[in-house]
């Protein structure tokens, strides 16, 4: 027989479930949050490190930004290189004069289970959730015993048991891009996050501490990053950076190399029963806009105050609202990333199709580079969430 575990189920300590495990247990509500890897493997895992303003305001509010106003960085700088030379965009003067704060989700993440410990939540690492019955609000785990709860929060990303749970439609697009993700133990080589573009392909340069940089580059589907060694790396990422004309990048050895295929889901409803979805389980976006973790805590925030509603004053509304209150959001935020795939990358070669690709792309960078009303609304949704 099953018993009650918890008020709140949590599947996934990725940054959207802890969030929301904190800010409920906060409200004095029983949580208790199950991640399939080990403490050791989520404190360490490098994903994502450029949060937005709201999500900057969500952590101070709720008290989980103390590692972050140590050692969180602002950047309120992008640059664009291409044949059509180079220029900056310094976007806390634009739009809504917002900013970036860089702090590596794994940090975010060892200070989020580090509050939520002290708040005497209970995290099951090393635990694998095999089903979900959003009916019981139950979970049912690989040993085959049960855990039950009032509600149930799936953040357990894109391959996750949550989203097979919920009878939902799924809008999806493959982009036909894939990006070669890498880390170096390198200190960044500007000072902005620079967007290269070239006709061997996209590359990226995002800092992520004063001796870690994040790159990226665009390569073939199906590329097996071990294929890249640390010289082919630095040789490319040379060339589709120009260093030859803008100055030589700061090398290091590569610690970190993925590839990542450029997709994007949206799922709606993104609620079933007793069980409520948020981070890349409700909707995956790429990475062209650093917009997935920033999603992941707008949702949690929502969702947290609409499950201490119900649970601490009999109030569901905002549980009943909860995919009408998110999906717009959602949808602005893959709209936005939409657009930045294309201004970033575009097809090569010379028939009709690539050279007038490849014009509209030359126009989009010359409208944002000469039009103030094209930068503050690249500003807005480039910040915003």
């Amino acid at each position: 027989m099953s018993t009650l575990s918890a008020d709140v189920l949590v599947c996934g300590a990725g940054p959207a479930g802890l969030v929301l495990a904190n800010m409920v247990r906060a409200a004095g509500i029983r949580c208790l949050v199950v991640e399939r890897r080990s403490r050791a493997h989520v404190e360490r895992r490098a994903r994502a490190g450029f949060l937005a303003a709201n999500s900057v305001r969500v952590l101070t509010e709720n008290g989980l930004a103390e590692g972050l106003r140590a050692n969180g960085q602002q950047h309120d700088t992008c640059a664009f290189r291409g044949d059509h030379g180079e220029f900056e965009l310094k976007y806390s003067g634009l739009g809504h004069g917002e900013v970036h704060t860089v702090y590596p989700q794994q940090d975010l993440v060892r200070d989020l289970i580090g509050e939520f410990l002290d708040r005497d939540g209970e995290i099951l690492f090393s635990t694998v959730v095999t089903n979900i019955d959003a009916e019981r609000a139950e979970l049912v785990l690989e040993d085959g015993s049960r855990l039950t709860g009032r509600f149930v929060v799936g953040c357990d990303g894109q391959h996750g048991v949550s989203r097979k749970a919920v009878p939902a439609k799924v809008y999806q697009r493959d982009h036909g891009l894939s990006w070669l993700a890498l880390l170096a133990e390198a200190p960044p080589s500007m000072a902005a996050v620079m967007y290269a573009i070239h006709p061997n392909g996209f590359a990226g340069h995002m800092a992520r501490s004063s001796v870690i940089t994040r790159y990226y580059l665009q390569v073939p589907r199906g590329t097996d990053p071990d294929t890249w060694s640390d010289e082919k790396v630095w040789d490319e990422l040379h060339v589709r950076m120009r260093a030859d004309h803008y100055g030589a990048l700061r090398t290091g050895k590569i610690i970190e190399r993925r590839v990542v295929d450029m997709t994007s889901h949206v799922m709606d409803p993104i609620q079933h029963a007793s069980l409520f979805l948020a981070g890349d389980s409700a909707s995956l976006i790429s990475p062209s806009a650093a917009k997935g973790a920033n999603l992941a805590l707008m949702a949690a925030e929502l969702l947290a105050k609409a499950l201490a509603g119900a649970i601490n004053h009999g109030d569901d509304r905002a549980l009943a609202r909860y995919t009408a209150d998110c999906l717009p959001r959602i949808w602005r935020a893959q709209e936005f990333s939409h657009w930045m795939i294309n201004l970033l990358h575009s097809p090569a070669g010379n028939d009709d199709h690539a050279v007038f690709t490849r014009s509209l792309q030359r126009a989009r960078l010359e409208s944002l580079r000469d039009s103030r009303a094209h930068q503050d609304h690249f500003a807005e949704g480039y910040v915003g969430i």
